[in-house]
C-alpha cells in the first residue's frame, strides 16, 4: 500500500512540476532565437569584434510555397509520428530509456518538435532537467501551433551545413536554386543529412550522403508519401561546389583568421560545426588588433615595390608570443574569397639557411660551442658527395672561421662540415623537437639538410624559433584563447603549458651567434634598427625559390616568408623586383619584418632573454677539420662592407656580378621548394658584400 501512495505522490509532484513549467515557459519566435545564437569572434582584448564566424545565412519562406515532398521528406527522416504525436513520443522515450538503462548505445526519443526546441530554444540539452524542459516546451508548442506551422518553422531554422540556416539557404548552398524548385531527390538528400550536415555533406562524404538519401526515399515509400514508381525514378542529386556557398564574413585578410579559428576548434574536437555556427559562442582569439593591422600594412607594402606581382607573389607573416604560443598577428593573404589557401598554415617554401641554427643546437647538445673553428673555404668535397662540391656564395672562401662567424655570414661549407660532425640525423631531430613537423616535405637526415632543402610552412618556422626564444620550452602556436557561451561562462581555454625539449644552457650557447646575425655586418643587420636585443636567421633558398627572415625578441617571434607560384600553383623562382638582381631573405622580407616589429614591440624596453645561463663553451680541438679544402686557402677573410637598408618602397641596386648555377625544383599544387639538385651551390650563403650574390643564407 505504501508503494502505491509513493507512486501516486510522485505522479502528483510530477504533474505539478509539469503544469508549473507549462505555465512559466514562453515560446519565443524562431527567427529571434536563431539570430541570438550567432557566434562572434573577438580580438585578444575580448571586446573588439573580429567578425561573425559564420553569418546567419537564412531566408524565411512560407512552407506552403514549397513542394509537398520537401516537408514530407523531413517528416519521414526525422519523425514518422509527427502528425499524430502530441509533441513528444512516449513510446520513443520509453524505448530509448530502456536501451540506455540496459547498457545499449545512448538514444534519444526526440520528436521533430523536440529537436526544434532542443536546437533553437534550449541549446544542446543533455541533462534530465533540460530534457524535461524540452518535453514541456514541445507539448506547449504542439498545442499553440499547427503541425504545418511547426514543420515550417523547423525547416526555416534548422542548420543544413555550408553555413546555411533553413531550407531556402540550404537549397541555394547545395543546388544553386530556390527551395520552391527543389526536386524530390534534392529534398530527400537535404532531409537525410540533417543529423550531421557537416560530416554528411556530399562534398565531404559522398557515400554516406547517398546512404542517407536512399534511407529517406525508402521511408517515404513505406509511409505512403511517394509511390514505388517515384522512388525508382529518383536519382542521387548533384550538388554545387561548397566554395560557391562561402559566407560573406570570410572576406579580405580577416577571412583567413576566422577560418583558422573554426579549424582549430574543430581539430581540438571540443565543438562541432553546428555548435560553432548556432551556439551563440563568444570566441576570444589571440590576435592583437594593433599588431594585426600593422602586419597587414607591412605585408601589403610590397605591392608598392616595382614589379611585385600580387597574382603570383606571396607574402606570409606570423608573429607569436614565445612564452604562451599565442599568435599575435598573421598575414595569410589579401583576400580569402580570392585565394582560400592560407599562406601561413598551408603553403610551404624552402627553408634555406633558417635550418642552420638547429645544427648549432645539436652541436651544443654534444658539448660543442660557437667558438669552435671550422673550414670556411670554397668549394669543398664531403664524404658521400663524391660527384658534388659545396661552395659558398659566389665561391667566396672565408678561411678558418668560428661557428659564430659562420652563422653571422651563413657560410655553407663550414655548416656542412659541422653537420658531418654532428650527424645530419641529429640536426633533423633538433628541428623536429623545436617544432618543425616530421612530415615536412624534404625534411630528411642527409648531409645537406643543414642548407635548408626542406620546405616547412611559415608557422612551422615561427614555432621552432619560438622554442629557441623560450629557452628550449616548446608551445604549439594557437589562435584561440578562450571560448565562452552567450552569458560569458567559460567553456574552453587553450592549454599553454610549455614542454621543455632543450636544455636552457644549450640554447644559451648558440644565442650569441643568432644575435650576431641581426647586428651590423650580419645577414639580418636591418633588425638592428629596431633598437632592441634581437636574434634570428635569414634564409634565401636555391634558385630564389623562397626568401625567409626570422627574428625574435624575448617577447615576440616573427617570420616573414616570400615565394612565387605559377599558373597551376607550382612554385617558381622569385622574380627580381625593385631593380634588384637577386631576391634575398635579408632585404625584402627584412623590410616587412622591421616595419611590423616596430609596431609590435612599441613600448618594449630592451632586455635580455631571462632564461640565459652563464654557461659558455671554449673552442674544442675535436672541432678541427680533418679534410682538406678543394681550393686554395686565402690568407685572410675577405673585406666586408655594409650596404644601405631601404624600405620596400625605395629603389634598391644590387651590384652582384652573376647569379649562381641554377638547379631544378619539382612542381606541386601548393608552393613547395624541395630541390632535386643542390650539388653546385648547396643553398649558397647570404652575404652583405655588394660584390657577391646572395643565395641561400
Amino acid at each position: 500500500m505504501g508503494i502505491v501512495f509513493t507512486v501516486l505522490g510522485l505522479l502528483i509532484v510530477g504533474m505539478g512540476a509539469f503544469l508549473f513549467l507549462y505555465a512559466k515557459l514562453q515560446v519565443p519566435e524562431a527567427d529571434q532565437v536563431a539570430l541570438a545564437q550567432t557566434t562572434t569572434v573577438y580580438y585578444s582584448d575580448g571586446t573588439t569584434e573580429m567578425g561573425a564566424l559564420s553569418d546567419v545565412n537564412r531566408t524565411i519562406v512560407d512552407e506552403g510555397t514549397l513542394p509537398s515532398y520537401v516537408g514530407e521528406a523531413v517528416v519521414a527522416s526525422e519523425d514518422r509520428t509527427f502528425y499524430t504525436n502530441s509533441g513528444i513520443d512516449f513510446k520513443g522515450i520509453a524505448r530509448a530509456l530502456l536501451n540506455n538503462l540496459t547498457g545499449g548505445d545512448r538514444q534519444g526519443g526526440s520528436t521533430l518538435t523536440q529537436q526544434y526546441v532542443e536546437r533553437y530554444y534550449l541549446g544542446e540539452t543533455t541533462s534530465y532537467t533540460g530534457k524535461i524542459k524540452e518535453a514541456v516546451l514541445a507539448v506547449k508548442i504542439n498545442r499553440e501551433q499547427t503541425k504545418d506551422e511547426i514543420l515550417g518553422n523547423y525547416m526555416n531554422t534548422i542548420y543544413f551545413g555550408r553555413g546555411a540556416y533553413g531550407v531556402e539557404a540550404a537549397s541555394k548552398a547545395y543546388f544553386g536554386h530556390s527551395a520552391k524548385d527543389l526536386t524530390l531527390s534534392e529534398s530527400a538528400m537535404l532531409a537525410g543529412i540533417i543529423p550531421a550536415p557537416s560530416a554528411w555533406d556530399p562534398a565531404v562524404d559522398a557515400d554516406q550522403a547517398q546512404v542517407r538519401w536512399q534511407r529517406v526515399i525508402d521511408l517515404m515509400v513505406e509511409d505512403g508519401w511517394i509511390s514505388q514508381e517515384d522512388a525508382q525514378q529518383a536519382t542521387f542529386p548533384t550538388t554545387i561546389d561548397p566554395a560557391e556557398a562561402s559566407t560573406a564574413s570570410l572576406t579580405g585578410t580577416t577571412g583567413y583568421l576566422l577560418q583558422q579559428v573554426r579549424e582549430e576548434l574543430g581539430d581540438a574536437g571540443t565543438f562541432t560545426d553546428e555548435q560553432i555556427d548556432t551556439g551563440g559562442l563568444h570566441i576570444i582569439s589571440t590576435i592583437d588588433k594593433t599588431d594585426q593591422d600593422a602586419a597587414v600594412q607591412a605585408a601589403e607594402s610590397m605591392t608598392q615595390v616595382d614589379k611585385w606581382n600580387t597574382d603570383t607573389m606571396h607574402t606570409a607573416l606570423s608573429s607569436v608570443d614565445p612564452t604562451t604560443g599565442e599568435i599575435l598577428a598573421e598575414y595569410a593573404g589579401s583576400d580569402y574569397q580570392k585565394r582560400q589557401q592560407n599562406a601561413v598554415t598551408l603553403d610551404t617554401a624552402m627553408a634555406g639557411s633558417t635550418i642552420k641554427p638547429f645544427a648549432l643546437l645539436a652541436y651544443a647538445q654534444q658539448g660543442g660551442g660557437i667558438g669552435d673553428v671550422f673550414n670556411g673555404n670554397s668549394p669543398q668535397s664531403f664524404t658521400g658527395l663524391t660527384d658534388h662540391q659545396i661552395q659558398n656564395d659566389s665561391g667566396v672562401s672565408w678561411g678558418r672561421v668560428t661557428l659564430k662567424t659562420a652563422t653571422q655570414n651563413s657560410i655553407n661549407t663550414a655548416f656542412v662540415a659541422l653537420n658531418e660532425k654532428v650527424g645530419p640525423a641529429n640536426t633533423m631531430q633538433a628541428a623536429i623537437d623545436a617544432g618543425i613537423p616530421e612530415s615536412t616535405p624534404g625534411l630528411d637526415s642527409t648531409l645537406l639538410n643543414v642548407l635548408g632543402t626542406s620546405s616547412p610552412r611559415n608557422i612551422d618556422l615561427t614555432h621552432a624559433y619560438a622554442t629557441l626564444a623560450n629557452g628550449g620550452q616548446e608551445i604549439t602556436p594557437h589562435i584561440v584563447r578562450e571560448v565562452q557561451d552567450s552569458k560569458g561562462t567559460s567553456l574552453f581555454t587553450t592549454d599553454t603549458t610549455a614542454v621543455r625539449v632543450f636544455d636552457a644552457g644549450d640554447v644559451s650557447t648558440i644565442m650569441p651567434a643568432l644575435e650576431s646575425v641581426m647586428q651590423s655586418g650580419g645577414t639580418g643587420e636591418k633588425a638592428a634598427k629596431l633598437g632592441l636585443t634581437v636574434a634570428g636567421k635569414t634564409g634565401t633558398s636555391e634558385n630564389q625559390m623562397s626568401a625567409q627572415f626570422v627574428g625574435f625578441t624575448p617577447k615576440v617571434v616573427t617570420t616573414v616568408s616570400m615565394y612565387q607560384s605559377g599558373e597551376n600553383g607550382e612554385q617558381e623562382a622569385l622574380t627580381n623586383i625593385g631593380d634588384l638582381k637577386q631576391f634575398h631573405g635579408g632585404d625584402w622580407p627584412a623590410d616587412v619584418w622591421l616595419q611590423y616589429m616596430r609596431v609590435a614591440t612599441a613600448g618594449d624596453e630592451d632586455e635580455d632573454f631571462p632564461w640565459l645561463t652563464t654557461s659558455t663553451r671554449t673552442p674544442s680541438a675535436a672541432a678541427t677539420p680533418t679534410y682538406a679544402p678543394q681550393t686554395q686557402e686565402p690568407s685572410e677573410e675577405p673585406t666586408r662592407k655594409t650596404s644601405p637598408t631601404p624600405t620596400p618602397t625605395e629603389t634598391k641596386k644590387d651590384e652582384s656580378s652573376e647569379e649562381p648555377t641554377p638547379t631544378t625544383t619539382p612542381k606541386s599544387s601548393t608552393p613547395t621548394s624541395t630541390p632535386t639538385d643542390t650539388s653546385t651551390t648547396g643553398g649558397g650563403t647570404e652575404n652583405k658584400d655588394e660584390s657577391t650574390t646572395e643565395n641561400g643564407g
